[in-house]
């Protein structure tokens, strides 16, 4: 007989920081899925072990998280968390997912006070921060920082440029990537600015971050800050 798994099935029910955030990371690297039996499960699958045991926590769960060998040799481990619950995944429609979501997305309605930790849940599911040195043959060099997200629905991105810019930034850039099937929203270093202030003031409850993109934040300002 299966072993009943716990897991807080109002999550999705009520907007909190912390819901935002998974649901926002959920539209970047989660999936919903029907079994032939009509069983309904949701999951996440990623390479960040301790973000998905916090995400475990958030959720009320208790479910096993399972780990994916790499297939080839330069392929990280991943981590699969999978929960099977019809009243979450209804719950998740509703909120705007549906099955072919890479493709067909658009960005949720998403109260204001909950933007932010959305636009950082997705950030740190499909979302890149890189910063370096500029024009580097030259005497004078300078510091940069660009921030991106990527998604094949090109409507995601458009809606989520449209949020970003309700909230101070510019329009930044939106191009499909080559030899790619996805679009790319990116913005240079004053809007990453910006991005990092919406996105990172956004959590009362900080465990529920990718710390590694948010140092590449911080070490730019605390660079920049100096000169």
């Amino acid at each position: 007989m299966p072993v009943k798994k716990n897991v807080n099935k109002v999550f999705f029910k009520k907007w909190t920081s912390e819901m935002a955030y998974v649901l926002g990371f959920f539209f970047a690297d989660g999936s919903y899925d029907v079994n032939p039996r009509g069983s309904e499960y949701f999951s996440f699958q990623i390479t960040d072990k301790k973000l998905l045991h916090d995400i475990r926590d958030a959720l009320g769960s208790d479910h096993k998280i399972s780990v994916r060998p790499p297939r080839n040799p330069n392929d990280s481990i991943q981590y699969r968390l999978q929960i099977g619950s019809k009243e979450m995944c209804a719950d998740l429609q509703k909120l705007g997912v549906s099955k072919n979501k890479s493709h067909t997305a658009t960005f949720p309605k998403v109260p204001k006070k909950y933007v932010g930790a959305f636009i950082h849940g997705y950030f740190d599911g499909d979302g890149n921060v890189w910063s370096g040195v500029t024009h580097k043959q030259r005497k004078v060099q300078g510091m940069t920082l660009l921030t991106g997200f990527t998604s094949c629905s090109e409507k995601f991105l458009v809606g989520l440029q449209s949020q970003n810019q309700k909230h101070g930034l510019g329009k930044g850039s939106l191009f499909k990537l080559k030899n790619n099937n996805a679009f790319r929203l990116q913005y240079s270093a004053k809007d990453s600015i910006i991005l990092f202030n919406l996105m990172y003031d956004s959590l009362s409850c900080n465990r529920l971050s990718l710390q590694r993109k948010k140092k590449v934040f911080e070490r730019f300002i605390e660079k920049t800050a100096a000169l």
